[in-house]
């Protein structure tokens, strides 16, 4: 089975492939799998812990309009809850980049 590139040629800069592509020519121009490896996770991290902490920014701004009397307690299990997350995301980022300076 060949798999052909997509035929629309203005999707990416890189001919159709995207990611992969620009991943294949990091490591032809010297980088080091796990540099690219690091790099993908550092940004898979950051990406999450965004996620994260929005639903909880979201989640909190419904808790606190159907109950105004909690807001107080609330504010305080988010931003708590923020900071663990921020926590976790710094730790895989340090990771990563102990990884990629290796």
């Amino acid at each position: 089975m060949v798999i052909h590139p997509p035929t629309n040629r203005m999707a990416s800069p890189f001919g159709g492939w995207g990611a992969i592509t620009m991943i294949l020519e990091a490591v032809a121009a010297g980088a080091s799998l796990a540099q690219v490896g690091a790099a993908i996770g550092a940004a898979i991290a950051v990406i999450g812990a965004a996620f994260g902490i929005g639903m909880i920014g979201k989640s909190a701004t419904e808790s606190i309009a159907r109950q105004p009397s909690a807001a107080s307690n609330i504010r305080t299990s988010m931003i708590l809850t923020a900071s663990f997350i921020e926590g976790a995301a710094l730790f895989a980022i340090v990771v990563c980049l102990l990884i990629a300076l290796k």
